[in-house]
């Protein structure tokens, strides 16, 4: 989540569309900083954050766009995105007066995913607490959009950018010039796999790698028409010996030597942004966790942490995320990276997870555990078990590769209390590491008693105290005659004094087990009718299983 913002709608407008928006009423001024994306869901209140861009996904009828413009109005909104074409009959057009929310229109066969994806990339959200911006080439760092367009008009061509595996990272104006493939690129954000097939065969991209010098490439029949496309210069991005990506104009011919020479000077900047970018996300990664961690912990920072992550004055719930396992401590250097660096792709995941949800989320590694905060509607009686799904849905997801436990602290009113949250949280994690409970989600309204008993057994280990009374007695007389009087109370104790029951957990015959339970009583000198006696009984044997002969 952004606290900075930097991209208007009109630069939405410019950069987006016509390929994947096309504006269909309202002021294209109306917002100079776009607060955001937000998934709108029709079964839940929306909470987009000021000036945000709405995605009606399956929002079609008029009737529908009118209640929700009118919505969005009242909460400060820029625009609501719905899939063309739109009927803005005069209803609709009315109700973008009157709210003041642009109304745009998704392109047909473009994705939604791929819409939020490039809105999220040129509007920056990842940037936390970040006050300016550095320029490289005379490009505001890391906006490859701008940059694709500033190389679209150095070769007069449509141009983009993409990674080492064909997938689109920006693009610049103008792509409606292109050909078919170039579109179908656009949409899907990556180049289709039958002409990266083709590129293959004619070692396209085996020349493009090999060489530092602009590679043209002959056109490529569009579909089953016969249609040539138009041929491409490609060109890759290179940081020393490494390959970054590369970068691909639609052209009508070879480039002259002059705009040759543009194109090998604009791929050193493509790599600065590129870099810029790969630091840049490491540094933000850091920031983030740092920001988290000194929300949690409250003290002096905490305000200004919850400030600079978009929190204050919120209330919310913590996640605490970590997988069921540590590892080794002898593991070697090379397994203990990997280790770490599975842990950040989860935390990566894990907070574009939360995001969706909402978009003022926050969630860093910090130390082996992921920490996710979730600005959550205090006055919703369900708030915690709502919050609960969002861990579960996330499991669902991604649980099935390693086995992942997930703490959620309870909801506390105002941000300052979020300690108190990742409190409970981390307790809650605590039980579910321990294996108490055959769950990988729990509240620490949940499992409050198993926590309590780890606490207490975390007292007992720090005092050395060994158990005491009848529980003792009979653990002394287990271990000094083999017998298993301390099992036969188990078993009995955990059936409720069901003596069927308790001797087929034993294995022995129910009128064995009863002498059995009459010698235990003997010997511990316990009153079983004696409802404190059980329960003290009950306790010690949970607290001291270490102190069981084996």
């Amino acid at each position: 989540m952004t606290t900075h913002p930097r991209a208007s709608l009109r630069r939405v407008l410019e950069d987006l569309g016509p390929t994947l928006l096309d504006l269909v009423r309202g002021d294209p001024d109306g917002a100079d900083d776009i607060g955001g994306v937000v998934i709108h869901d029709p079964h839940d209140e929306p909470v987009p954050p000021p000036q945000a861009l709405v995605l009606g996904v399956a929002v079609h009828d008029p009737t529908e766009i009118v209640r929700l413009l009118d919505a969005l109005g009242d909460q400060g909104a820029a625009g609501l995105v719905v899939r063309a074409p739109v009927a803005a009959d005069e209803k609709v057009t009315e109700a973008v007066r009157r709210s003041g929310v642009a109304l745009l229109g998704l392109t047909r066969g473009a994705s939604w995913a791929q819409l939020a994806a490039m809105l999220r990339s040129l509007i920056a959200e990842g940037d936390v607490g970040k006050t300016g911006r550095e320029t490289l080439g005379g490009v505001p760092s890391g906006d490859l959009f701008a940059l694709a367009n500033a190389i679209g008009a150095l070769l007069d061509a449509p141009v983009t950018i993409e990674d080492r595996s064909s997938r689109v990272l920006a693009f610049s104006g103008r792509q409606d010039e292109a050909d078919s493939s170039r579109v179908e690129t656009i949409l899907g954000r990556q180049v289709p796999a039958r002409f990266t097939r083709i590129l293959e065969e004619r070692g396209v991209f085996q020349a493009l790698y090999r060489s530092d010098l602009p590679v043209y490439v002959e056109p490529i029949v569009q579909g089953d028409t016969g249609e040539l496309g138009l041929p491409r210069v490609a060109l890759t991005v290179r940081a020393g010996d490494e390959i970054l990506g590369s970068i691909w104009a639609a052209v009508h011919g070879p480039l002259s030597p002059e705009r040759g020479q543009a194109l090998r000077d604009a791929a050193k900047v493509v790599a600065l942004h590129l870099l810029r970018l790969r630091a840049g996300a490491d540094v933000e990664r850091r920031l983030r966790a740092d920001l988290v961690g000194t929300a949690l912990e409250g003290g002096p920072g905490a305000a200004e942490a919850l400030g600079r992550l978009g929190l204050a004055e919120q209330p919310g719930v913590v996640f605490a995320l970590a997988v069921a396992y540590s590892p080794d401590g002898d593991q070697s250097a090379a397994r203990h990276a990997r280790y770490v660096a599975e842990r950040q792709r989860l935390a990566d995941a894990f907070a574009m997870h939360l995001t969706a949800v909402h978009p003022r989320s926050a969630a860093a590694l910090v130390g082996d555990v992921v920490y996710g905060i979730v600005p959550v509607p205090a006055d919703r009686p369900d708030a915690e078990e709502r919050t609960a799904r969002v861990a579960d849905d996330f499991l669902e997801r991604v649980g099935e590769r390693q086995e992942l436990l997930v703490g959620v602290g309870p909801l506390v009113r105002e941000s300052t209390a979020l300690p108190t949250s990742r409190a409970g949280a981390d307790r809650a994690l605590r039980v579910l590491r321990a294996g108490r409970g055959n769950r990988s989600v729990a509240r620490i309204a949940d499992v409050l008693v198993e926590s309590l008993l780890l606490e207490l057994t975390d007292v007992i280990a720090e005092r050395g105290d060994p158990p005491s009374g009848p529980v003792a007695r009979l653990v002394a007389y287990d271990a000094a005659h083999h017998t298993c009087l301390v099992d036969t109370l188990q078993a009995w104790l955990d059936t409720f004094g069901d003596v069927i029951a308790a001797s087929a957990a034993v294995h022995v015959h129910p009128n064995t087990f009863r002498y059995r339970l009459r010698r235990l009583a003997e010997v511990g000198g316990l009153d079983l009718t004696d409802a404190d006696a059980r329960f003290a009984a009950m306790l010690q044997l949970r607290l001291w299983p270490h102190a069981r002969p084996s």
